[in-house]
């Protein structure tokens, strides 16, 4: 068995944010995401059939939610979404890699 490395093997640049499957079975989906001043387009909505509990590892973001409201994550915090709460990314570092780990659930 051969272990990984979360922060191994981050492109230097990407023009889309880059989304990565590392575990999925018929109740769980593990994702690496990694952003890049990368932000969701205007008017898009997630609206996901699942919870999704998400952890920012590097870098910092800004979650938008459909109500208005807003929550600043920076490396280390961690956000659970209920299935169907509308959310977006409004924003991450721009120079930096934002490096987030995301379980759905």
């Amino acid at each position: 068995m051969q272990s990984k490395n979360i922060f191994s093997d981050i492109p230097a640049s990407l023009k889309e944010e880059f989304f990565e499957t590392l575990l999925s079975s018929k109740n769980i989906k593990i994702e690496r995401i990694i952003s890049y001043g990368h932000v969701t387009k205007e008017g898009e909505w997630y609206d996901q059939s699942q919870n999704e509990w998400v952890i920012l590892l590097s870098g910092e973001a800004v979650l938008l939610f459909v109500d208005g409201e807003e929550v600043h994550l920076r490396g280390g915090d961690y956000i659970n979404i209920p299935a169907h709460k509308k959310h977006r990314v409004s924003w991450t570092t721009p120079k930096q890699e934002s490096v987030w780990l995301a379980i759905h659930y």
